[in-house]
């Protein structure tokens, strides 16, 4: 296939979703109705010895939650889909946010019964920033949830952006019957099934086809045209050029868990989102079908396969054809790297890759030479832009309760630093070691990491500090700072300077006593 071809059949996306709206599950169905997999497994169960794909990492399994971005791709209908799947929780917001740069659309899930909630506005704001394709699932129709046009209203009021439903639940709850297809005029009838997929898919002419009658009684029919002819009377029909440009979103409602309305989703989706597009660096817009090779690493992620303390980049590839074994340019580092061993992914289990096009996600194993944030070409040296870096909220020493393993200790902290959601500083006197993060479950998955993949036995104590700032300014001033402020000093894992301030009031006095020192809220990746 020519690049033109390779990037047509791309399609990127993200799924996002506030925590336990069902979000790591409709991951796993689509791979299920894709052919990827033949099986579904439960996101936390004890009656199966299976957990999703795409929770991998023990403490998933054992929470229930996602920790980690995790990246899977598989074809389906002669495309190339990469579903990256995004913590919901808001402590590893960061995570999500560096990924949402990383997609051409995203599908936002919502659950049924709590409707938008305060994580999925933060997430729409993200997607808003780039203008980012949103399509939403409303989720768990098999529980007795709101009003779907109670649900439609709260979307367009709070996510602030149009809706337009492609399909329409009939009943709710124990009174669950089916789907109808609007886009598609079609009706897939309801029989809850967990593990494999559902195929029934009645083929109708609309909803005054008297064949509805084989399937449905009287009042469900009466109903589903009321509503039916309601949806089409108050929202708009859907508009191709509104849903790219992020003004309107598809709607579609089903039961992930039970594999239901997933086949629309799917269908629809790779339908109507984006191929791979255009991205900005410091110098230029650059295309996809350029010819030369370029990407960004948007995630680094230690330990994928414990029993090799591997240390693997995620690059998402955005023009010309990535080969493996090639020589390409860090422009951050302003030298050429050898990339011998390049994966793809469905989640923990890795495949090797020759090539990969724009839109693909591709794995590179590092040593400790990539950060998040590098751009990666064929020669040109601009850097790609809106990899979002961000300042802790949250600080705590840490503490090791085992000396004889203060060596794995020291290792595990840089490498899970390296991933990007936390921030270790480390202090001038004392050589006190300090971790940063935006929230405190944080420090939950870093102890259980450190014990379990480095076997370091590390507890986090609470510290008594606000802020951390990053300094900077002459050089005889800088020294002199440093020298008066000495005890509050401390040093990144780059090595640079940071105050680390113990509360506002004393940071604003000291920012007007020494008005040649910069204080930086965020140090760029």
């Amino acid at each position: 296939m020519t690049l033109e071809q390779e990037i047509e059949r791309r399609r990127t996306f993200g799924i996002i979703a506030h925590p336990d709206a069902g979000k790591t599950t409709l991951t796993e169905k689509l791979l299920l109705f894709g052919g990827a997999i033949q099986t579904a497994g439960a996101v936390k169960s004890n009656k199966i010895d299976m957990g999703t794909r795409s929770d991998w990492m023990d403490i998933e399994k054992q929470r229930g939650i996602s920790v980690a971005t995790s990246v899977m791709g598989f074809d389906y209908k002669n495309l190339k889909i990469n579903i990256l799947d995004t913590p919901g929780h808001e402590d590893f917001a960061e995570d999500t946010y560096r990924t949402l740069t990383a997609v051409d659309s995203v599908i936002m899930v919502i659950d049924c019964v709590k409707g938008v909630e305060k994580q999925t506005e933060k997430l729409m704001d993200v997607c808003r920033m780039r203008n980012t394709p949103v399509i939403c699932f409303i989720n768990k129709l098999d529980r007795e949830g709101r009003d779907a046009f109670e649900l439609l209203d709260e979307i367009e009021e709070k996510l602030d952006i149009k809706v337009r439903p492609m399909s329409w639940p009939i009943g709710m709850g124990k009174t669950l019957r089916g789907v109808f297809n609007i886009h598609e005029n079609n009706l897939n009838l309801y029989e809850p099934n967990k593990q494999k997929k559902v195929d029934e898919v009645v083929q109708i002419e609309g909803v005054e086809d008297p064949n509805l009658s084989n399937y449905l009684p009287d009042s469900a029919i009466d109903t589903l045209k009321e509503e039916v002819e309601l949806v089409n009377g108050v929202y708009d029909e859907f508009d191709s050029k509104a849903y790219l440009n992020g003004d309107m979103a598809p709607v579609f409602f089903g039961s992930a868990v039970n594999n239901f309305g997933i086949r629309e989703l799917l269908d629809c989706f790779t339908e109507i989102a984006p191929q791979p597009y255009s991205r900005e660096t410091e110098q230029r817009e650059i295309l996809p079908t350029e010819s030369k090779f370029s990407g960004f690493i948007f995630k680094i992620h230690a330990n994928m396969d414990p029993k090799h303390r591997n240390r693997i980049a995620f690059v998402r590839v955005c023009s010309g054809k990535f080969q493996r074994g090639s020589n390409y340019f860090n422009v951050r580092q302003n030298k050429n790297f050898r990339f011998s061993n390049a994966t793809a992914f469905m989640a923990q289990q890795k495949e090797t890759v020759e090539e990969a096009f724009p839109g693909d996600i591709v794995g590179l194993y590092d040593t400790g030479n990539l950060k998040i944030g590098d751009t990666l070409s064929e020669g040109e040296k601009g850097i790609y832009k809106g990899i979002p870096s961000f300042s802790p909220e949250l600080f705590r020493e840490v503490i090791n309760m085992d000396a004889m393993k203060s060596k794995q200790l020291e290792k595990g902290l840089h490498q899970l630093m390296d991933e990007g959601v936390a921030q270790l500083f480390t202090f001038e006197m004392g050589a006190r070691k300090v971790v940063g993060t935006v929230g405190a479950l944080q420090f939950e998955v870093l102890q259980y990491r450190l014990l379990n993949e480095y076997g370091a036995n590390a507890k986090f104590e609470a510290v008594n500090i606000y802020k951390a700032c990053w300094i900077s300014g002459g050089d005889d001033k800088l020294d002199a700072f440093v020298k008066d402020k000495y005890r509050h000093i401390a040093r990144d894992k780059e090595g640079k300077l940071v105050f680390m301030a113990e509360t506002k009031a004393w940071l604003q006095m000291v920012q007007e006593n020494f008005p040649d020192v910069q204080f930086h809220f965020i140090s760029e990746f």
